[in-house]
């Protein structure tokens, strides 16, 4: 298996779940780490921490491993999670 670990901040880590069970994913574990199982990919919410920018702004950051059997699958599930995550200004 092959992995990348990537970090999302501002959305809500049960959003970010639900985004793996939105890709076809299912729950296995209840705590650190939450691991998401498909068909021939794994991800994992490792950690969720606070960051500080001032003493008001205040964000999330979430730390994500995903897994896949190759190359080309793994690139391909960060691009349809990345997909979900995407927010858009206005």
């Amino acid at each position: 298996m092959v992995d990348r670990i990537l970090e999302f901040r501002g959305i809500n880590r049960d959003h970010l779940g639900m985004y793996f069970e939105e890709l076809g994913g299912r729950l296995v574990t209840e705590s650190f780490p939450y691991v998401y199982e498909g068909e021939r990919w794994r991800g994992e919410i490792l950690s969720e921490d606070e960051l500080a920018f001032t003493k008001t702004f205040i964000v999330n950051a979430v730390h994500i491993r995903f897994a896949a059997k190759t190359l080309e699958e793994l690139e391909r599930l960060i691009k349809n999670y990345r997909y979900k995550t995407t927010r858009v200004g206005g």
